[in-house]
């Protein structure tokens, strides 16, 4: 990935000078260097590398670098600071170094070197990171995929177990979605979703986790027992009830609710919700029900 240095360490006229002994460092190993720059895909992890790298080799105790919402931290603060950039296809990274001396016109030349080995490795991450998160999310609403719920599902029930902790399940459905989509279109249909899956958001707390799973059905993992989903729901339908486009076309939701048991699986747990749905359906919509022990 081409890249361009777009500013000086020092003005022209500085002369370096120094009366401080300076360490013994290894000379420096390039292949090696850049083996370990792209020895993984989380961008995190190949800026900390690079923070280390620049610790073996250079009076460097810590970085920092932002890109595009991207914000990069590795080492401890200093008094002794230079900023630099980074030019790529990205955009313009800046980057801020904190030295425990002033660098010797050697050692310039060496951080140089190693900033030219961090573009293409941290730059691929990013982009890996991007899209890795894309396949996670459904893009019309914003909310985690079916997909993503699978993993946060599993990882939640493990969690649970190993801690003896409450989590409950919450799978719900838009009424009369189907016959106003067909009858006012898709753009109209995905109004509608895009427009809940917004007030889904803001109706959990920080803790739990929405999803979208399907064309108008969606989940919530409520990290909490059956009476924080049961708030969570009423909260649903109160704030469903008072928004104006779903008021106006006759759109409300049914919700089932499962709250989860050692013992269970993911399966079983979103079959019991899921039935609790259709029993809400059955009852006249608009409502939620309790799945109950079998």
């Amino acid at each position: 990935m081409d890249f361009g240095l777009a500013t000086e360490f020092y003005p022209k006229d500085y002369q370096y000078l120094s009366d401080q002994p300076q360490a013994i460092r290894p000379k420096m190993d390039l292949l090696q260097a850049v083996q370990r720059l792209h020895a993984s895909l989380d961008p995190r992890t190949v800026f900390a590398c690079y923070g280390k790298l620049l610790q073996q080799y250079l009076p460097v105790q810590g970085v920092q670098l932002r890109l595009k919402g991207h914000q990069f931290h590795w080492g401890r603060t200093s008094q002794s600071t230079v900023s630099r950039e980074l030019v790529s296809k990205l955009g313009t990274a800046k980057l801020r170094y904190r030295l425990q001396r002033v660098l010797s016109p050697v050692e310039q030349a060496e951080l140089e070197q190693i900033e030219a080995l961090l573009s293409q490795p941290l730059f691929n991450a990013i982009a890996y990171s991007q899209m890795s998160e894309q396949a996670m999310f459904d893009s019309l609403t914003e909310l985690g995929n079916r997909h993503y719920f699978g993993q946060c599902i599993r990882t939640s029930l493990a969690r649970a177990g190993r801690a003896h902790s409450p989590i409950s399940l919450v799978v719900l459905d838009l009424d009369n979605f189907k016959q106003l989509n067909d009858s006012l279109g898709h753009k109209f249909g995905d109004r509608v979703l895009t427009q809940f899956g917004k007030l889904l958001k803001c109706g959990i707390r920080n803790a739990d986790q929405a999803f979208r799973i399907g064309g108008d059905e969606f989940v919530v993992l409520v990290e909490g027992n059956l009476e924080s989903a049961v708030r969570m729901s009423e909260r649903l339908l109160e704030m469903l009830a008072n928004e104006t486009l779903f008021h106006r076309h006759g759109i409300a939701c049914s919700i089932g609710i499962a709250a989860w048991s050692a013992g269970v699986n993911q399966d079983q747990l979103f079959e019991q919700a899921d039935r609790a749905l259709y029993r809400a359906k059955a009852a006249g919509r608009n409502r939620y029900c309790i799945a109950t022990r079998d």
